[in-house]
């Protein structure tokens, strides 16, 4: 089903955002827990003929629903071989949810007949609102939420497919469901439908139990990020997954991401779509390597999302954050029978960051006792297939006393544990009960969690299911998505500590500039120095000259060599134009280089301020301080390697305003460039606390120009060392 590009939009003005607030309060959390597990159901609009009717009533029954199921038709008395009522007002008893399958042009009848019947809570499946993209579309869109808070009514649609939640065993949903319906601790919203039935398909086959699964419809009254503000609250979802198109409210996901970081529920999200860099990328470098899908990527890792690239990833990463069994560390021990698993977990782990230490002394030597003679005691830890073949050993379960040798290992903060599933009941399926028994036995006792794999993401029997679900146990699904989902477990818990040692103060900005006196467009460079230097940052000294005597005696006082640029609000790329002239060593160099600058500036532009006579700085490392506007999340800083490595490289990090100097060292680190700002080959190392001070600057001046602000950037920022120094600088302001 298509979905809306946009949330219904009121009124604008006092008016529209108090109908707003009176939105959010009807998908307020506690408006959505009794949202999503009714007790008893009406569906309006049922008919034999009707698919989604069949699979609504198929999905209630595979979830294991109890509670009343009313029919609704306007004419016929029977549907599915059940009594109906002609209306929701003709109900002797009230339900807690209407599912309206009613046609687009009779959806507000129903919404009347609700309210009046005193049902509170809808889903609406009728398409033609703002999915269609029209004006029509949207302004019916608008009057659906418009009656939806006049009559008090939280409405999940239109465009809706509905919701699945497997906690509270009630599933209003238009498609099939295979069962079993696997219970579990995994809340997902989708915006979209149709890959709902395949994410519970890829959660059942890989032993994935769902808390709450809903397609988002056209968010027109419940949006994704009620659904979200309702899961961090909710105490049967440990983990909640994201398939996001948009991300419609960026300020509010980022406080509720934060959130959810706080009180300990990882996000997982899939989201997809890329659109082009910014316009501005001809004037600035920021908007070229600030790109909305590296803003999107940058600001979720800033506030604790895991960023996936596939439904499989999400799932597996899910399911693994959801088993209770997370790792906290890096240093992994590895339990397999297989010596080439052993080969590929290893590389994978060093993609991964994840640490295979050495045993212990004791590990070791317990390791030799259980072990076959010919199998090596060391990690990745290999039990050879004797353990698994060798009936003997299978008994013993010798694979098991091995797993409880090495989780008792101090080096270790987690343990990667290879089980093999039987793809069928065996002839004798005590072995395999036992071996997973123990394991259950195993980890319950076990100091640090195991994390539980299979070789390849394949589907689980039905057999090696029952294994599982009987023993509480989760397998995470394949090496490859396996070692994945331990990286992005591992980092998240990195950055949920990281968090917490974080003083809670935010840097304040700077006094806002009066924005009346702000140009439309790119500033001269002599303006836009004053504003950094007014603002603390320091630039390199600099006199605006307007004939070639003033630039002599600017080059003298400044001392030689010294530099010369145009200076023109019209010329963004002076030196593309031949408007700098380097490294002057003497008068006559400076006179000469002032009237080919000065003409140079002439040929594109009558708006030429003059000429800046700088001296002329080497050495040290050159780096890009730069802040952007995005569309969704407003300012953004980029630092990286400056000079034309940012255009070569691209090597930045980027990071949703505002930040603090702690925070732009970490955005140092994460360059690939960081060794060069070491002191890589001799050079002098960066103080690295000294650029964050001055970029935290940056950061702040460009916020003080409030909703003007388009680009600020230095290009290059020098550093020697503790000396920090911005050469060249460019910002520009546009219409509120």
């Amino acid at each position: 089903m298509a979905q809306a590009d946009h949330v219904a939009v009121l009124d604008e003005g006092p008016d529209g955002e108090q109908h707003d607030r009176a939105r959010r309060m009807l998908a307020a959390p506690e408006r959505l827990r009794s949202f999503f597990a009714p007790r008893s159901i009406a569906l309006v609009g049922a008919s034999d003929g009707s698919g989604w009717a069949r699979f609504i009533m198929e999905s209630l029954q595979t979830a294991g629903f109890a509670g009343p199921l009313r029919l609704v038709h306007p004419v016929r008395a029977e549907v599915f071989g059940r009594p109906t009522v002609p209306s929701l007002r003709a109900l002797d008893e009230n339900v807690d949810l209407a599912f309206v399958l009613a046609p687009t042009h009779a959806v507000e009848g129903v919404l009347e007949d609700a309210a009046t019947a005193g049902i509170h809570n809808l889903v609406v499946l009728a398409s033609g609102y703002g999915d269609g993209g029209g004006e029509e579309g949207r302004e019916r869109e608008r009057r659906l939420v418009e009656r939806a808070v006049e009559l008090d009514l939280t409405l999940l649609g239109p465009n809706c497919l509905g919701f699945v939640n497997a906690s509270a065993a009630v599933a209003p949903f238009g498609l099939h469901i295979a069962p079993p319906l696997r219970r579990g601790h995994v809340g997902v919203v989708l915006q979209s439908g149709a890959l709902t039935s395949n994410v519970l398909a890829f959660a059942r086959a890989h032993g994935i139990g769902i808390s709450l699964l809903t397609s988002m419809g056209n968010e027109a009254v419940i949006t994704a990020a009620d659904v979200l503000e309702h899961l961090i609250t909710d105490e049967d979802t440990r983990v909640i997954g994201l398939f996001l198109e948009t991300i419609r409210d960026p300020q509010r996901f980022a406080a509720l991401a934060l959130r959810a970081l706080q009180v300990g529920k990882p996000i997982v999200a899939l989201k997809v779509g890329r659109s082009p860099a910014g316009q501005l990328a001809a004037l600035a470098h920021t908007g070229a390597v600030a790109g909305d899908d590296a803003v999107v990527a940058a600001a979720l890792r800033q506030f604790g999302v895991i960023r996936v690239d596939s439904l499989e990833e999400l799932l597996i990463t899910a399911g693994l954050l959801g088993s209770g069994q997370v790792p906290a560390g890096r240093r992994m021990g590895v339990v397999t029978a297989s010596g080439g698993a052993c080969d590929i977990i290893a590389d994978r782990s060093a993609d991964e960051g994840v640490e295979i230490v050495e045993f212990s002394e004791p590990t070791t030597a317990r390791l030799r006792e259980v072990l076959p003679s010919f199998a090596a005691a060391r990690n990745p830890l290999d039990v050879t297939g004797i353990i698994l073949a060798d009936r003997t050993s299978a008994e013993a379960n010798l694979g098991d006393a091995a797993l409880t040798a090495v989780t008792a290992d101090p080096h270790l903060d987690f343990v990667l544990n290879l089980v093999s599933l039987p793809a069928a009941m065996p002839p004798d399926p005590s072995i395999p009960e036992r071996r997973i028994a123990d394991i259950a036995a195993t980890i319950e006792r076990s100091p640090i969690p195991v994390v539980n794999f299979s070789a390849t993401c394949s589907d689980l029997s039905e057999f090696g299911g029952s294994l599982l679900d009987r023993h509480d146990l989760h397998v995470v699904g394949g090496i490859e998505f396996g070692l994945t989902a331990v990286g992005h477990a591992i980092r998240w818990n990195e950055v949920r500590q990281d968090r917490a040692s974080r003083p809670a103060a935010a840097p304040a900005p700077a006094p806002r500039v009066a924005s009346d006196d702000l140009p439309g467009g790119a500033w001269s460079e002599a303006r836009a120095r004053d504003l950094l230097a007014a603002a603390g940052v320091p630039v390199v000294p600099a006199e605006l000259v307007a004939d070639a005597d003033a630039a002599v005696a600017a080059a003298e006082l400044l001392g030689y060599p010294v530099v010369l640029k145009v200076c023109s609000a019209a010329i963004a790329h002076k030196s593309d134009v031949g408007g700098v002239a380097l490294g002057l060593g003497d008068a006559d160099a400076v006179r000469a280089a002032f009237a080919r600058v000065i003409a140079a500036g002439r040929t594109v532009t009558d708006d030429v301020e003059g000429v800046l006579v700088s001296p002329m700085r080497t050495g040290g490392t050159e780096l890009f301080v730069g802040v952007t506007v995005d569309a969704s999340f407003g300012p953004v800083l980029a630092v990286g390697l400056g000079g034309v490595f940012i255009e070569v490289l691209r090597d930045v990090s980027l990071r949703v305003l505002p930040v603090d100097p702690t925070e732009v060292v970490r955005m140092l680190g994460e360059l690939r460039g960081a060794p060069v700002l070491a002191g890589a080959r001799g050079t002098v190392p960066v103080d690295l606390q000294a650029v964050a001070e001055v970029a935290t600057r940056v950061a702040e001046c460009a916020r003080s120009l409030g909703p003007a602000l388009q680009v600020l950037e230095i290009n290059p920022l020098r550093v020697d060392g503790s000396d920090v120094e911005a050469l060249d600088v460019l910002v520009v302001t546009g219409p509120s």
